[in-house]
């Protein structure tokens, strides 16, 4: 059993790792003196405007936006392994107040409320980083290389977070697009902009991240010759993963034209590919999958966050995986599927065993062998990786092209140790099977509930949450209202 909670929870390479190394140095640099480049004061916004007039400034200032992202209230953990996770039913947390409360969905209560308000404030003092890159001359006004690869990512970045608000405090687009959307916040201010309708943010969304696609295109064949920022693609939101995006919104708003479209380019297109059966296992263990990873955030210390979470049992934090998730998994008893041993271990606590979600727990760290880990793996968190992109092309072909819809499917699943699709016809139900299997515990299960309008089944199978707004929408924190007028 879990012990009592102590306190509030919500308070509190595709190439060489050169590059890597170099990111965490002008991180550290960089957030080192983040409280004066980014404060809007006189003073700061000099600071800020000397900063962005070199080349190195403007990458730096980049590289802070990308360390900002795994912030524990955004991708370092709430938006990847525990919150969204506890809100998709996946993750519980016995004993934990706070846990109890998100998965019963009582967003009126306060700790909640909090909860919710640090996610939007942090991605919103986020987006405006991005923005201060975007604002500067020699990025708004760039037509040349590199500066117009820096446009792309910032356009990209500041796409995809609002993406992502959108997701979590906005009615499904395709359920209601004439519905209450966000401020899309275009300038380095304090101040966010006026709220606006969802379909208008969703048009800002596809203009920012066609403009990204556009930029990103244009950058020379030999661009690792010319700066090092361009290596460890991975680290970025290169053109490829903009392609995943634009799949991601297009699917959300029902355009599954442009979606097929856009997952399809990334499919063929990409240097990306699905992994091989028996590379399944520790290929996400705290590191990026080298060949399925689109985009992801580097992040050293992300062992001390699901070691913290996700290995423990006996501890106020610790999270278990729902109870009946083996299910799935076991569905088809031959041949095995390869991720149970690659996502799942289990642990014996007073002769009994219980299963610990390890799939991102750094096998090196772990074991204390840090030093012998391989020199070419990226530490950090997966957001976007390649499976997705087939699960949005057999989604999209379902009903118009059964027989490709099923090639997309059976990729990923022989790729995972299952056998083929062959006289069974493919339904949205095994599409949603190998989602859930796929992407257990990455933070995109809720999302997909929501966009399919699904009720969600509690986390020990006995309520079943009908679909609806109070559940699928998170509450604007009050002081967004109190600031703005």
């Amino acid at each position: 059993m879990h012990e009592p909670m102590k306190h509030n929870i919500f308070h509190h390479k595709l190439q060489s790792t050169k590059i890597v190394k170099h990111f965490f140095g002008l991180v550290m640099t960089l957030m080192m003196s983040c409280s004066n480049y980014l404060d809007i004061t006189p003073d700061g916004q000099a600071k800020r405007d000397e900063m962005m007039k070199t080349k190195q400034g403007i990458e730096d200032a980049l590289y802070g936006v990308y360390a900002q992202m795994r912030q524990s209230s955004l991708y370092g953990c709430e938006l990847s392994i525990r919150g969204v996770e506890v809100l998709a039913q996946n993750m519980t947390c016995p004993g934990n107040e706070d846990i109890e409360l998100l998965q019963n969905y009582d967003y009126d209560k306060s700790d909640i409320r909090a909860w919710a308000e640090q996610i939007w404030t942090a991605m919103y003092n986020n987006i405006s980083n991005a923005n201060s890159v975007l604002n500067s001359p020699l990025v708004s006004q760039a037509n040349t290389y590199p500066f117009t690869c820096y446009k792309g990512e910032a356009l990209a970045l500041r796409a995809f977070m609002h993406f992502d608000l959108m997701r979590l405090f906005c009615a499904q687009y395709t359920t209601n697009p004439k519905a209450n959307g966000i401020p899309y916040q275009t300038e380095f201010s304090l101040r966010t902009p006026d709220f606006e309708m969802l379909a208008d943010n969703f048009k800002h969304v596809l203009a920012d991240l066609h403009e990204a696609e556009r930029m990103l295109l244009v950058a020379p064949t030999n661009i690792y010759d010319i700066t090092d920022f361009a290596n460890d693609l991975q680290t970025h939101l290169n053109v490829y993963a903009v392609w995943g995006e634009l799949a991601r919104v297009y699917l959300t708003m029902g355009n599954k034209e442009q979606a097929l479209a856009y997952a399809e380019k990334v499919i063929k297109e990409s240097p990306y590919q699905l992994k091989e059966k028996t590379e399944v296992v520790n290929d996400v263990a705290g590191v990026f999958s080298q060949k399925e990873t689109l985009f992801g955030v580097y992040y050293s210390d992300f062992y001390s966050t699901t070691s913290e979470l996700l290995q423990k049992r006996t501890f106020y934090q610790s999270l278990d995986p729902r109870d009946d998730f083996m299910q799935s998994y076991e569905r088809e008893s031959m041949p095995l599927d390869y991720r149970i041993s690659a996502y799942f271990t289990q642990i014996e606590a007073g002769g009994q065993y219980f299963y610990r979600l390890s799939k991102f727990t750094d096998i090196y760290e772990l074991s204390n062998s840090a030093g012998s880990r391989p020199s070419d793996l990226i530490l950090g968190i997966n957001l976007m990786r390649l499976p997705e992109m087939y699960y949005i092309a057999a989604e999209c072909l379902l009903e118009q092209n059964p027989e490709r819809a099923v090639a997309y499917y059976n990729a990923v699943c022989t790729h995972r140790g299952l056998s083929e699709l062959n006289d069974a016809a493919l339904t949205q139900e095994l599409l949603d099977l190998e989602f859930f299997k796929e992407y257990f515990g990455e933070g995109q299960q809720f999302f997909r509930y929501k966009r399919l309008n699904q009720p969600i089944l509690s986390v020990d199978g006995k309520t079943l949450y009908p679909a609806k707004d109070a559940m699928y929408v998170l509450p604007i924190p009050d002081s967004e209202y109190l600031n703005r007028y």
